[in-house]
């Protein structure tokens, strides 16, 4: 996720010459926290971070009135409280999240057949061939936010330009919900003034080599002879950094692959022996897997358990199921029976349950028969747990727990 705040906003003007503008970066606003508060209206405005609440968790995603303290994804929960110690904590429901990512993905796949998911909340769409139906960019970037919103409920800010580099800062530099259109001849004038991160693949440690040769804005890198950066980053970074530093990027907008696994893990506040309390983590993890699937039109035939003990050992165990399936049930119970084969006394720090060798429910034959009326159930219980969040109907042993974790105070954590 994103550390933008909103504090260096652009956007087009109605009028801008959109031409060149081809290509579409579509990006999903602080998508896990928005997602989040379709269930929570009341907490719209509010400093509000996805995660657990748990000193050892780390914060999913945060609304842009929290990322203003400096709070962003991938911080420590503890360290988000101190910066923002007002924030309200949600806890994630990646079912949910998947759910509106399928539904949002089928809006981009109605105004081009050339679409690129980059993950679970933005993508590509070259609209090249589409100019003559729909428009230029200003308009078929304009008609898919208007539905995103009206269909979904959230917001939607689109970069676009006539390479999918520019047309991704530009999404960024529109956030939160706007449209920059950067036309071919304005790229490298947008693009120079900004710092060396800002460059496709450079992280962390790369924008700290070329700051240390006193490269820091991408017109630094620009005017550095390639000869000069390959020497430094070698014979693929140096030749790489220098095209996009003079916004040349030839990549096509191609489709991925569907995802390979869907998972969650859970890091428990306070180590965990107690085999009830495992147990109930393990259907707390299936359900959210199970519903991911279903949210995703997906199914899976192996279910992997990972176990982190106290001393930070972490061991795996899988199933491969007799046919694919997404119903909770199946998931949980053969999760449980991994559980079940463990014989380690040793407390455990973090569990996890995944599936994976995904497929589409018509390529993968029959569910097991005993298992038809319980997915009806759960995909009716779905409906509920996205219109009134996670907790209006849950299993009785994971209220049990919750009781339980209130009594004894916080803990858990990811």
């Amino acid at each position: 996720m994103s550390k933008q705040d909103g504090s260096n906003r652009m956007v087009s003007s109605l009028d801008v010459d959109d031409a060149s503008a081809t290509i579409l970066h579509v990006d999903l606003d602080a998508f896990f926290a928005s997602a989040s508060l379709i269930a929570r209206p009341d907490l719209r405005g509010l400093p509000v971070v996805i995660g657990h609440d748990s000193s050892r968790s780390v914060v999913t995603a945060a609304t842009y009135e929290a990322r203003r303290y400096g709070v962003h994804s991938a911080m420590p929960m503890g360290r988000a409280l101190q910066l923002c110690p007002n924030a309200v904590i949600l806890e994630p429901d990646f079912a949910l999240y998947s759910r509106l990512s399928h539904e949002v993905m089928a809006i981009l796949d109605d105004f081009s057949p050339e679409v690129e998911r980059l993950g679970i909340d933005e993508a590509f769409v070259d609209v090249a061939g589409a100019r003559r139906l729909l428009g230029g960019a200003v308009a078929i970037g304009t008609a898919i936010r208007e539905r995103v919103r009206a269909e979904t409920g959230l917001v939607a800010s689109v970069g676009a330009s006539s390479t999918k580099f520019i047309a991704k800062l530009a999404s960024g530099r529109a956030k939160p919900d706007g449209l920059l259109v950067v036309p071919a001849d304005e790229a490298v004038a947008f693009l120079h003034p900004q710092p060396v991160g800002a460059l496709w693949g450079v992280g962390e440690r790369t924008q700290e080599r070329l700051e240390r040769y006193g490269l820091r804005t991408v017109s630094d890198v620009a005017h550095t002879p390639l000869a000069t950066l390959s020497g430094w980053f070698g014979p693929s970074l140096g030749p790489h950094l220098h095209a996009l530093a003079w916004a040349r990027d030839v990549r096509a907008v191609r489709e991925r692959a569907r995802e390979r696994s869907m998972g969650h893990n859970h890091t428990f506040g306070v180590d965990v022996t107690d085999r009830d309390d495992l147990r109930s983590e393990i259907l707390r993890l299936g359900t959210g897997v199970g519903r991911r699937l279903r949210a995703a039109g997906a199914v899976g035939r192996t279910v992997t358990l990972r176990v982190r003990f106290h001393d930070f050992r972490t061991i795996t165990r899988s199933r491969t199921l007799p046919d694919a399936t997404d119903v909770t049930r199946v998931i949980v119970e053969t999760a449980w029976t991994l559980l079940d084969e463990l014989d380690d006394p040793t407390p455990v720090r973090l569990l996890g349950v995944q599936m994976t060798q995904l497929s589409d429910p018509s390529d993968a034959g029959l569910l097991w028969d005993d298992s038809e009326d319980w997915g009806s159930a759960e995909r009716a219980m779905d409906a509920v747990h996205d219109r009134f969040g996670t907790l209006a109907v849950t299993p009785a042993s994971m209220l049990r727990r919750e009781r339980k974790r209130e009594d004894a105070g916080p803990s858990g954590g990811d």
